[in-house]
C-alpha cells in the first residue's frame, strides 16, 4: 500500500508528469519502451525506463492480430492492471482503443476504467483537430492525455497501410498546427510516430509539452520503441525505426539496459531507423 509514497524520499523517486516536463526543459532524454505483462514491466522497470506505455499494440505482439483495431478496453485494462503490478519507477501510460473514445462522455468513462482498474496514470489517444474536444474534456476531469499524431494505427485502413506521415510540406504544417491546438487543449505529452526527421524536430522546438518518437527521428524528447521489437521477439519484416537490441546482449535485461542506455546518450535512433 502506497507504494508511490514510500518511493519519493528514493534517490529516484516515481516519475510523473512534472518529471518528464522537468525532463524536457533540461534537454534529458526521456526512454519509453511497451510492456504487456508484470515480468516484463519489472525488467523494463529495473532497466531504468522513464515512462512504459500498454499499447494496443499488444493486439498484434500479444494476440497475433494483423492490426490493432480488434483489441477492446477490457484487453488494456487486464494488461494495464498487469504491468502496473510490475512497475515501481515508471510513468504508467495505457492506450485508448479503436472507437472507446468518439464522443467526450465515453472517452471519459473508457479513461476512468483505465485508471481506476488498470492503474494508468495517463490515456493515450490516436487523433488531430478532431480529437481537441475530447482532449479538452479529459483534461478539464483532471485526466492526463498523451496526443498521437503521425502514423495512427487504429487508422490503418483508412490511410491503406502503415505508411510515412508528414513528408508533403503542407501535411507537415498540419501537424504542426493540430499538436499546438491539442497541447492548448490539455494534452500533456505528445506522441509522434513514423514522420521525417524534420517534422519531428520542428514539433519539438514548437511545444512546451514533451514530445516522444517512434520513427520521428533524433530531434525529439524522448524515443519509445515496443518491447518484442527490442528484444528481437518479433517475427518477419519490421519496422525501419527497429533496432534489435537482443544480439550480442546475454540477458533481455542486458538488452533493456542497452536501448535505455543509447536513448540516454543519443546514440539511437541512427541515420538508417530514420525517414527523410
Amino acid at each position: 500500500m502506497y507504494t508511490q509514497l514510500e518511493q519519493r524520499g528514493k534517490p529516484e523517486p516515481p516519475v510523473n508528469v512534472s518529471t518528464l516536463h522537468k525532463m524536457k526543459d533540461k534537454d534529458e532524454p526521456i526512454a519509453c519502451i511497451t510492456a504487456y505483462d508484470a515480468s516484463y514491466a519489472a525488467l523494463v522497470d529495473a532497466a531504468g525506463a522513464d515512462l512504459v506505455l500498454v499499447g494496443d499494440s499488444l493486439g498484434m505482439v500479444i494476440q497475433g492480430h494483423d492490426t490493432t483495431v480488434p483489441v477492446t478496453v477490457d484487453d488494456i485494462v487486464y494488461h494495464c492492471r498487469t504491468v502496473a503490478r510490475g512497475l515501481r519507477r515508471a510513468f504508467l501510460v495505457a492506450d485508448m482503443p479503436f472507437m472507446s473514445y468518439t464522443e467526450p462522455g465515453l472517452a471519459l468513462d473508457n479513461s476512468v476504467r483505465l485508471m481506476q482498474e488498470g492503474g494508468a496514470m495517463m490515456v493515450k489517444l490516436e487523433g488531430g483537430d478532431d480529437q481537441v474536444e475530447i482532449v479538452e474534456h479529459l483534461a478539464r476531469h483532471d485526466i492526463p492525455v498523451c496526443a498521437h499524431l503521425g502514423l495512427k494505427p487504429q487508422s490503418v485502413h483508412k490511410i491503406g497501410g502503415f505508411k510515412v506521415q508528414g513528408r508533403d510540406p503542407d501535411k507537415a504544417k498540419e501537424m504542426l498546427a493540430s499538436a499546438k491546438r491539442l497541447q492548448d487543449a490539455g494534452a500533456d505529452i505528445v506522441l509522434l510516430e513514423c514522420v521525417p526527421n524534420e517534422a519531428g524536430r520542428l514539433i519539438t522546438e514548437s511545444l512546451e509539452v514533451p514530445v516522444i518518437g517512434i520513427g520521428a527521428g533524433p530531434d525529439v524528447d524522448g524515443q519509445i520503441l515496443v518491447l518484442y521489437d527490442i528484444l528481437d521477439i518479433t517475427q518477419g519484416r519490421t519496422p525501419k525505426f527497429v533496432k534489435n537490441y537482443q544480439a550480442g546482449c546475454d540477458s533481455p535485461l542486458a538488452a533493456l539496459q542497452s536501448y535505455i542506455r543509447e536513448v540516454k546518450e543519443g546514440t539511437y535512433p541512427e541515420p538508417e531507423h530514420c525517414f527523410s
